[in-house]
């Protein structure tokens, strides 16, 4: 291997490992103020955040095993991390659907989505900027599993956007409905994201979209 890659696998490890860290820390953020401000979309995004945590650990074994023998097949570990995020993603969509349904009946409407807004669009620089970044080194690496990967953090971006227009709603117009309809939005693309998860752990490498555009 030569100087370069080993330079360009590297910064593809931290590129993971900063995903990581970032997202425990919008998980966190989002969680606590969507619960204070009783913004289901919020919270239900905070919990996306960290089901987001263990997909980015198997990316970050990913890169690890493809640095060493780029030809070789996903590892147990990856597997099951695989496995447990398609779960945890079909999970939040069934607990968001029950949100929805408690919040209908008692006629629910959030405090203020002013944090919907703060944080979503910090994710959408933040996505955005890893998505590129991610892309870049995937290509110059010609690593299909790489650039698939950065091809997936768009719907982390879809999901950022999703936030970002029912929280805009909801504080400069009161629509009663924005959060619910933000709400299953998230629903929607945490089922995408579960199958995704599903269909990698069996093999299929770019389940997002084409590894190359």
């Amino acid at each position: 291997m030569s100087k370069t890659e080993e330079q360009l696998y590297k910064q593809a490890y931290q590129l993971s490992l900063f995903t990581i860290i970032y997202n425990v820390l919008e998980g966190l953020v989002s969680m606590v103020m969507g619960y204070q401000d009783e913004t289901l979309t919020l919270f239900g995004f905070g919990v996306d955040s960290f089901i987001e945590v263990l997909s980015g650990m198997g990316i970050a074994v990913m890169i690890l095993r493809i640095k060493n023998n780029p030809e070789s097949s996903k590892t147990p570990f990856e597997i099951k991390a695989l496995k447990i995020t398609g779960i945890a993603f079909y999970l939040l969509a069934v607990g968001l659907l029950a949100g929805i349904i408690v919040n209908l009946i008692n006629h629910h409407k959030p405090e203020t989505t002013l944090w919907g807004m703060i944080i979503s669009i910090t994710s959408i620089v933040v996505m955005v900027w890893l998505m590129n970044s991610k892309k870049s080194v995937g290509k110059r690496l010609h690593s299909a599993a790489i650039i698939a990967d950065s091809n997936c953090t768009k719907v982390c971006v879809y999901m950022s956007l999703v936030l970002l227009a029912s929280s805009v709603i909801y504080e400069y117009t009161g629509f009663a409905y924005a959060d619910i309809i933000g709400t299953a939005g998230l629903i929607y693309f945490s089922v995408v994201e579960g199958k995704e998860a599903f269909e990698k752990a069996k093999g299929k490498a770019c389940s997002c979209e084409k590894c190359e555009e």
